[in-house]
């Protein structure tokens, strides 16, 4: 396989392997309505064979940060239509990553009176409420019965992600969030159906998986996960468990027949990766991490050596909306600007230069 070369994952088609990974940049308004500012971002990064957008919440209790963007009020629907209809005017493909944070959030930033979880457990550290900063919460353990609710607003924003144009969706089941939060002994302490052994910590992650490829079609449906990264304090440290876990989570999800599998992972080409690939049965896009940049060479070599179907990147399609085409010539790269990455304006968004307008500049 080449990276520059095409591929269909289930229903989308990529003109290339190169996958423009989901990145937070809290650019929507005060109610979670995606801005035009945001349809200009994602319009300059549609080169990329698939873009998965930044995480969108499901539901209000579910927002994680002041700027996210939601996909549940008529109003952000419609303003998603905007940035998908740009995408698919130059060519590109894009699907929605519905991100539940879980205990990762506050009622300062929601408005709802609390976070929930799968027990009763505060993330550690603190976050960046509008009155400041301020120590993350005791989460509301989901009750039985609110399972199920959960499990339905994951479906119902799917629902609402293809109304607004998207191409499909990913489940965001990796960095300490929601659905990730089930799957570690650590944050999991639950005695019931879904805590305790590993086939019952990943039951929540393939209920929700499935219920959105129920809602919208397996073959426009991906998940991300992200095995021993350790952060926001959902912990894997036992290989063993890991291992279990893991192997549950993909057997639940092989009979879907998903459009694909993202995994964030410093080592993608080792055992435990390989091993979710081949059980979940689906294309495979891998993203080395946080603190290790994807780099040119190093995505080119994990496609041609057949250990990815494509490669996800992150700081790079940030600072160079037309990656693609840097890499394909081997051209110098834009340097990220890492304190406008977070922020509610353009700048740092949408004015790195193109290579296109460097070279008529020079």
């Amino acid at each position: 396989m080449n990276l520059y070369e095409p591929a269909r994952f289930g229903a989308l088609p990529l003109t290339n392997r190169v996958v423009m990974a989901p990145l937070t940049r809290t650019r929507a308004d005060d109610d979670g309505v995606p801005t035009a500012t945001m349809a200009e971002y994602y319009r300059q990064r549609a080169g990329q064979g698939l873009i998965i957008s930044e995480g969108v919440w499901p539901a209000l209790e579910g927002k994680s940060y002041s700027g996210q963007p939601g996909i549940v009020t008529p109003a952000q629907i419609e303003a998603w239509k905007s940035i998908t209809a740009a995408v698919h005017a130059e060519g590109g493909t894009i699907v929605m990553q519905l991100m539940h944070g879980g205990r990762v959030g506050h009622p300062a930033i929601s408005g709802e009176p609390r976070v929930v979880a799968p027990s009763a457990l505060a993330a550690p550290g603190q976050t960046h409420t509008p009155e400041g900063k301020a120590d993350l919460p005791i989460a509301h353990a989901l009750t039985l019965e609110e399972i199920p609710e959960v499990v339905e607003q994951f479906a119902q924003a799917a629902r609402n992600a293809i109304a607004a144009g998207f191409d499909g969706v990913e489940v965001h089941g990796a960095n300490g969030y929601l659905v990730h939060e089930f799957l570690s002994p650590v944050s999991n302490v639950r005695d019931d159906a879904y805590g305790g052994s590993p086939e019952n910590r990943a039951r929540f992650a393939i209920e929700v998986v499935s219920a959105v490829a129920a809602a919208v079609g397996a073959d426009r449906t991906g998940i991300r996960l992200s095995p021993q990264h350790n952060i926001q304090g959902v912990l894997e440290e036992d290989d063993a468990d890991v291992h279990a876990t893991y192997t549950a989570v993909a057997e639940g999800l092989a009979p879907l027949g998903l459009a694909f599998i993202d995994v964030l992972n410093a080592d993608p080409a080792g055992e435990l990766v390989q091993h979710i690939r081949r059980t979940a049965g689906a294309p495979l896009i891998v993203n080395t991490g946080f603190a290790i940049e994807t780099t040119r060479d190093a995505a080119e070599a994990l496609v041609a050596d057949g250990i990815a179907d494509a490669v996800a990147a992150g700081r790079p399609v940030i600072a160079n909306p037309d990656l693609i085409e840097r890499w394909r010539q081997d051209s110098e790269l834009n340097e990220p600007r890492p304190a406008l990455f977070y922020g509610r304006t353009a700048e740092g968004y949408t004015d790195y230069p193109s290579l296109e307008s460097v070279r008529v500049g020079a």
